[in-house]
């Protein structure tokens, strides 16, 4: 209550103004029955007179009036505290997403936290909504009519006294049937989302594979199962409907079986207007029983969702400024040592990714890493910029543990280009950007010309002002290699990361681009992680990789003497070359 609480407290008003106007119209329901009962009484009786029925219908149309603002009230301040609340909390899990590190966000699926951050937190504000506007209104439904009950006639009550109990215990047993369907089901929606984001994203793959029918039948499977879950759990609620209704409707014909009796006998006081009363308390007190119920029920859909956002919220964040960190500490040279490293995605894995990683990086010098595909390239650099944290050992920039930098100054000093070039909706400019949201018109340009990006922004009709589809989708994979380099030169970095950020531009153009790297940022520190040996040839240094070790450091001819492995992948490529070379002349 306390981690809700933070949510209740901006909007404390609301909540309370919300109950309150549903308390007015409790009210009113309260003496509608009881003005029509003597309404009813003086009709049989003959005491009706024309100004007696005229004063009866103004307190009638005053208590609607009543009734109708402390409704009207009551769901404007309901609809405005959830609504509120359910922005400040889908605001908090997305920023506790976006401080997750890797290793936090691979315990999560990204289905699953789209889901958790739309799809959980709406339940919850429908929750907040439906108690706002239930949870006084039914109680007070249901303790007014038992005293009206009781006050017009205590022996008729008794009936009550019997159906209540079996409807409430039929209520619990319905309860804790349906808490853990409405989990599974929110299970079934984040495997569904999952699916949908995985095709949507991966459309072009699929067609490329004629793989529709495959990806149809994959999402008629999960569609199934959330549909099958979403029944087992809906049932439920279709079930309650009836059972409530057969208990209402078995009271009130018990009622008005032994309550007739006792308006014929005239003993017992009881007039046919208390009977009509009766019935109407009684018909009350059982629908807010039925309100509670729904409520109930949706608690148990809310408790679902809301454990599901807690789960978020409560991830402990495995990177994060350590106490020691100085937030004015900046990368000042581009030093980088490994000492000792070791490094295991799952702690309780048998095989380290890095193991035992000793290496010295001069400040701006050119350094290539190669080596086989999972050999762990790109956990190494990862290192760097503390997307991932180091099992043992340390790694440190400029002499100092990166732990003892504050993360932003850690990552302002870096630019990074990852292997999957990222490109976010919006236009070429604004995507460039990102390096420096400052940058002039003429530092894009200039950052575009050396990624030799320039070359095919320039063709584009509105430049630099072209609007990019999601993900960059109507540009080529080259296109968008050279739109994330430009955007990590803008920032200017003392480190510069490119992993495997050239493998879909031409031989030509990835030499154009190592010029400028060489010309224009000769103080920053490059690491050049890639496949190709061109790409990393005239390095100053080369790191050969291999299970998670260094197998040799050196430049190109150094290596290529000593070192087997980087020999290999020479010669391969090499032959590889010379047999294209071959074809193209015999062709």
């Amino acid at each position: 209550m306390r981690r809700w609480f933070k949510y209740v407290k901006p909007y404390l008003s609301s909540f309370i103004l919300g109950p309150l106007g549903m308390i007015v119209e409790v009210v009113g329901e309260m003496f509608m029955p009881l003005i029509l009962a003597k309404i009813i009484n003086a009709g049989l009786d003959g005491t009706l007179t024309p100004g007696l029925s005229i004063g009866y219908a103004a307190i009638l149309v005053g208590i609607v009036l009543l009734m109708m603002t402390g409704g009207v009230a009551g769901a404007f301040f309901g609809s405005k505290a959830s609504v509120n609340f359910a922005a400040d909390l889908r605001r908090d899990v997305y920023a506790k997403v976006q401080d997750f590190s890797f290793s936090n966000i691979d315990k999560f699926s990204t289905g699953s936290l789209v889901t958790r951050m739309t799809n959980d937190v709406t339940q919850l504000q429908n929750f907040v909504n439906m108690l706002l506007r239930m949870a006084l209104r039914s109680p007070g439904m249901f303790i007014g009519g038992i005293i009206m009950a009781i006050s017009l006639n205590p022996t008729l009550s008794v009936i009550l006294g019997v159906t209540m109990p079996l409807m409430i215990i039929v209520i619990l047993i319905l309860i804790k049937v349906s808490f853990p369907r409405f989990n599974i089901m929110q299970k079934k929606i984040d495997k569904l989302n999952s699916t949908v984001r995985e095709n949507v994203t991966n459309v072009r793959v699929v067609k490329s594979f004629v793989r529709e029918d495959f990806e149809n039948d994959k999402f008629e499977r999960d569609n199934k199962d959330l549909k099958d879950s979403g029944m087992r759990a809906v049932k439920i609620m279709i079930y309650m409907g009836p059972v409530m209704t057969i208990f209402m409707y078995a009271t009130v014909i018990a009622v008005i079986w032994f309550g007739h009796g006792m308006v014929l006998d005239a003993s017992t006081g009881m007039k046919v207007g208390d009977l009509s009363a009766f019935i109407t308390y009684t018909t009350q007190i059982l629908s807010s029983l039925m309100m509670v119920t729904f409520l109930l029920m949706n608690t148990s859909r809310a408790l679902a969702s809301g454990k599901r956002i807690c789960e978020v919220l409560d991830e402990k964040i495995d990177i994060k400024n350590s106490e020691g960190a100085d937030p004015d500490r900046t990368i000042s040279k581009g030093e980088i040592e490994f000492k000792n490293v070791s490094f295991r995605y799952y702690k309780n894995s048998e095989e380290p990714v890095l193991e035992n990683i000793d290496l010295k990086i001069p400040a701006g010098a050119t350094v290539g890493i190669i080596g086989s595909t999972g050999c762990g390239k790109t956990t190494l650099v990862s290192m760097i910029p503390r997307l991932y944290d180091v099992d043992s050992g340390e790694v440190l920039v400029d002499g100092v543990n990166v732990k003892d930098y504050s993360l932003v100054s850690l990552r302002d000093g870096i630019g990074m280009v990852l292997q999957k070039n990222l490109l976010f909706s919006g236009t070429i400019a604004e995507n460039l950007r990102w390096g420096d949201m400052e940058a002039s018109d003429d530092e894009i340009k200039t950052a575009a010309t050396h990624s030799a990006a320039d070359k095919f922004v320039s063709t584009f009709k509105d430049g630099y002002d072209t609007v990019l589809d999601k993900g960059g989708l109507n540009l080529s994979g080259g296109q968008k290699q050279r739109l994330c380099i430009a955007r990590a030169l803008i920032k200017k970095p003392k480190i510069l990361i490119l992993d495997d950020s050239t493998s879909a531009v031409d031989t030509a153009t990835e030499a154009q681009i190592r010029e400028a790297f060489r010309t224009d940022l000769p103080g920053c520190t490059k690491i050049i992680i890639a496949q190709r040996i061109s790409s990393v040839r005239e390095a100053d240094m080369i790191i050969v990789m291999n299970d998670g070790r260094i197998t040799g450091i050196g430049n190109h001819d150094e290596l290529l003497e000593s070192n087997a492995e980087y020999g290999e992948i020479y010669y391969s490529q090499m032959d590889k070359k010379g047999g294209e070379e071959n074809g193209k002349v015999a062709g």
